[in-house]
């Protein structure tokens, strides 16, 4: 029984407004109330952005400092062989740009080792993936071991690949020897398998399979992890109605983790059209950095090396790396395009 109800419920009358605004009591002033208050300011408006600055402070002198630097550079003369050769240039470094075979030639190489390795090691992926994301034994094993390619440093894994593709001992001219496949190099020379390094075509394909080889694993596990999230009762819904795996891989997984899809294809895009280190290392004489003998495979990223560091050109190099990020931009931006359009998004 509460305390108001009741016979010995005892009756209280209403106070009027003067007597409660008397009746109310008093807080005391509390010492160092103001100083609480400057402190909960100070702790919701300052110290998020104090714990977040360094990221901001480094990446403006690591990251758009030199970018703006460079930009700078890229219109001016810079040769570090002629130093009388100084001052503003203009836009001409821009226009030879334009003009450069050998620019355009690297171009040609960048895009064509981005599309055997960008295109097949995201579809790899996904499939792994969704293997993956099936119930199997030693499933733990699997997924870690996807990722051991990550995890080795880059330097080894290419100076392993570029032994493997060695055209007199290799392990793939091996392979292809116990194939039958020969290839004739003029002059009455025949070797089993190819020599790598003397076409396009087959240095392009030896670099994109150390490429994916790298990184199918990483885009697999990006995958998995929004796999996750997808409700096991939508697959089951649709085995119901008939849809195999690859039906549900289709109309079911990919279009449930388009953004990270999406992500990954642009990620891939920067790394792809970055190229350095595997075409670097592939040549035989890395410090040449001409990628083969007719530049087979000479890459915008290694034409820019060898124009600031092997010609001491710095000018000239600045404007090829501002070509080359402009380029990045546009193609990222297609391709984020039309995944959107080929994932239903409108």
């Amino acid at each position: 029984m509460s305390a108001t109800s009741g016979a010995g419920a005892t009756a209280v009358a209403p106070r009027t407004g003067s007597e409660s605004r008397s009746s109310r009591p008093v807080q005391p002033p509390q010492e160092g109330s103001s100083w609480h208050r400057f402190w909960g300011r100070f702790d919701h408006k300052v110290v998020p952005y104090l714990l977040i600055s360094p990221f901001f402070i480094l990446f403006a002198v690591f990251g758009l400092f030199p970018l703006l630097y460079n930009g700078v550079v890229a219109f001016r003369n810079w040769s570090l062989i002629d130093p009388a050769n100084d001052g503003w240039a203009g836009f001409a470094n821009f226009e030879r740009l334009i003009g450069d075979e050998k620019f355009w030639n690297a171009l040609g190489n960048t895009f064509g080792i981005f599309i055997l390795s960008t295109v097949p090691q995201l579809f790899l992926a996904l499939v792994i993936a969704a293997l993956l994301n099936r119930k199997l034994r030693a499933q733990s094993v699997f997924r870690v071991g996807i990722l051991l390619p990550y995890v080795t440093p880059i330097v080894a894994s290419t100076l392993v690949f570029a032994s493997i593709f060695a055209k007199d001992h290799g392990l793939a001219n091996w392979f292809f020897g116990v194939l039958g496949v020969e290839s004739e190099l003029g002059g009455g020379q025949v070797i089993q398998g190819f020599d790598w390094r003397s076409s396009k075509a087959t240095s392009w394909a030896a670099i994109a399979i150390m490429v994916n080889w790298k990184w199918v694993g990483y885009n697999a596990l990006l995958y998995l992890s929004a796999m996750q999230s997808i409700p096991k009762d939508v697959y089951e819904a649709a085995a119901l109605d008939g849809a195999g795996a690859w039906k549900q891989l289709w109309r079911i997984t990919v279009p449930m983790i388009r953004p990270m899809v999406l992500f990954t294809v642009v990620l891939s895009t920067i790394g792809g059209l970055q190229l350095f280190t595997e075409p670097m290392l592939f040549e035989q004489n890395a410090q040449a950095a001409t990628g083969g003998t007719r530049g087979q495979w000479q890459t915008v990223a290694q034409l820019i090396y060898y124009t600031g560091w092997k010609q001491l050109n710095l000018g000239y190099a600045a404007a090829m790396s501002w070509g080359l990020f402009l380029i990045i931009i546009v193609i990222a931006g297609l391709n984020a395009l039309l995944t959107n359009r080929l994932g239903g998004k409108r």
